[in-house]
């Protein structure tokens, strides 16, 4: 089965963790600038690094489905929690409903990611 390919669905995802990239080191910056740094690391870095098979082009450590699903929930929750820390309310009102609706977009990608692990064992 071919990943199916959703740009509503990418470009809501993207835009969802360029929040999480900017506003969780905003977040942590206060207690610590490593902290600030090893979240920036965290969330740009294993995306980059674990991928499923056949979600990327270039897959350098694959993981299962789900592996990919926490990995894109922990973008949506550091994206939701961070907003509502350093954000005025109705940024954070915003931020919480692109979140919402990615994970609404997501729906179709996650049962492909799914289906894609149960195919591999």
């Amino acid at each position: 089965m071919e990943r199916p390919d959703d740009r509503t669905a990418s470009v809501l995802r993207f835009a969802t963790e360029l929040v999480a990239w900017v506003a969780m080191p905003w977040v942590l910056s206060r207690y610590s600038w490593l902290l600030a740094v090893l979240s920036v690391v965290v969330l740009i870095g294993l995306p980059a690094l674990l991928s499923t098979p056949g979600d990327k082009a270039h897959v350098i450590i694959p993981v299962p489905g789900w592996g990919t699903i926490m990995l894109v929930l922990l973008q949506l929750v550091a994206a939701v929690i961070s907003a509502w820390l350093v954000w005025p309310t109705w940024a954070a009102v915003l931020v919480s409903v692109l979140a919402a609706v990615t994970l609404i977009t997501e729906r179709r990608r996650w049962r492909w990611l799914l289906a894609a692990e149960r195919r591999l064992e």
